[in-house]
């Protein structure tokens, strides 16, 4: 795994081209921005919800969870890079959203607000060595009823160990990612702390979303 510092150092050189590169993913058929629609629809939010954007990065989850709490709800972006923020901050100011908020934080050192009604995070959880202790401080912080759904990438069983290194060469490690993340099994530490009432696979079991409930 890439330390913390060369992840900044990677999302920051990445933050300006970022949305532009995240296209690349649907010429293979991976429909990322719906996989990001469906992963916002499975928090169940209603209008004046306060939602969380746990490494949000350029705020490509931001519109659907805007259409999800309404202007009277809250959300809350929480990203590591200073870049990616300064990314997520154009677009709040362009869309002239008024119910946002920006933290530049470790995820890992985060400290969630008490009763929140859902946590988001999309690609970037995996990445962290202290996940599973991050999925526990976001789910204690959840209200009764609130929802936490992880968006990310897994090993596919059918795959063969040398096209998933391929894709994770091309696709995963320009981005910080290296081949172990393929042992680290959020969906399990989410298990572990809520009920865990849905796990959907996409694009050949490579993509998954996981959603525990309180």
């Amino acid at each position: 795994m890439m330390d913390k510092e060369k992840i900044i150092k990677i999302h920051r050189k990445r933050a300006p081209s970022y949305n532009s590169a995240v296209e690349i993913f649907s010429l293979i058929g991976w429909r990322v921005n719906h996989y990001r629609v469906d992963a916002v629809e499975a928090l169940n939010l209603k209008k004046g919800d306060t939602v969380i954007d746990l490494c949000c990065g350029t705020g490509l989850n931001f519109p659907h969870l805007y259409n999800s709490v309404g202007p009277e709800g809250k959300i809350i972006g929480v990203d590591l890079s200073d870049e990616m923020l300064e990314e997520a901050g154009k677009l709040v100011t362009g869309k002239g959203w008024k119910n946002f908020t920006l933290v530049q934080s470790d995820a890992a050192e985060y400290r969630f607000p008490k009763n929140i009604n859902g946590i988001a995070t999309s690609y970037a959880i995996t990445l962290i060595p202290e996940y599973d202790v991050i999925i526990g401080n976001g789910s204690k912080a959840l209200a009764k009823g609130g929802r936490f759904v992880i968006l990310d990438f897994k090993k596919p069983d059918m795959w063969p160990e040398w096209f998933s290194k391929l894709m994770v060469r091309f696709f995963i490690k320009p981005y910080g990612g290296t081949y172990d993340l393929k042992d680290r099994h959020a969906w399990e530490s989410l298990e572990k702390q809520l009920s865990l009432n849905e796990f959907r696979e996409y694009y050949f079991g490579s993509t998954y979303i996981a959603t525990g409930e309180k």
